[in-house]
């Protein structure tokens, strides 16, 4: 029972995959996993459960692989060396086909912009967790507003993955200008003390 469940979730992403999210189906997804169509509104009740599913179990596979390095990760430039290697794997994997399609559909239905979002909260919430330890001794600390940042740099990320498949070089040179950011916040996390309170002091709202 177990093993056909998840044939299901591997063949809906399948199936975004090959076919996008406008010929996925009930039909397209049981023919992926090779099994009775009737089996999809069993296990899951609906092709939007089963999407749902199969995207937080997709989003939750690959999160757990990143949330594994962010735990030795020392600054913001190791976290973007981090992200430069997963952007490579998801780009190899397909998985940014299934992201773009999911977003595409989410626009115009709520039921799976629900389950986007849901997974796109799996990506921030490590991301978040990462930077405030990060940035917890950083003069910028209390200036940098962090939840808003995870979500710029999770929200970044994504753009950068769908921008990859028109402009691979136009990407990287966005990669290599965060990297630069990056080295400018280590930078300032190396001003001595005197540096660090005018810095403070001008920075002040």
């Amino acid at each position: 029972m177990a093993d056909t469940r998840q044939r299901l979730i591997d063949g809906a992403i399948e199936t975004i995959r090959r076919h996008g999210i406008t010929g996925t189906s009930a039909r397209t997804i049981a023919a992926t996993a090779q099994v009775n169509q009737a089996l999809v509104f069993y296990h899951f009740g609906s092709v939007h459960e089963l999407l749902k599913a199969a995207c937080l179990a997709a989003t939750r596979a690959r999160v757990e692989r990143f949330t594994d390095g962010l735990d030795g990760v020392a600054s913001l430039g190791e976290l973007l060396a981090l992200g430069r290697r997963l952007h490579t794997e998801e780009r190899e994997l397909g998985n940014v086909t299934v992201l773009a399609q999911m977003l595409a559909g989410a626009q115009a239905d709520p039921q799976l912009a629900e389950a986007t979002s849901a997974a796109l909260d799996l990506w921030i919430e490590p991301v978040e967790r990462t930077i405030t330890r990060l940035m917890a001794d950083s003069p910028l600390s209390g200036y940098v507003e962090v939840a808003g940042l995870a979500r710029a740099v999770s929200a970044g990320f994504i753009g950068l993955e769908l921008f990859d498949g028109v402009d691979p070089s136009g990407a990287d040179d966005a990669l290599n200008a965060l990297g630069r950011l990056a080295e400018l916040v280590e930078v300032i996390d190396g001003l001595g003390p005197v540096a660090r309170r005018a810095l403070r002091a001008r920075l002040r709202p």
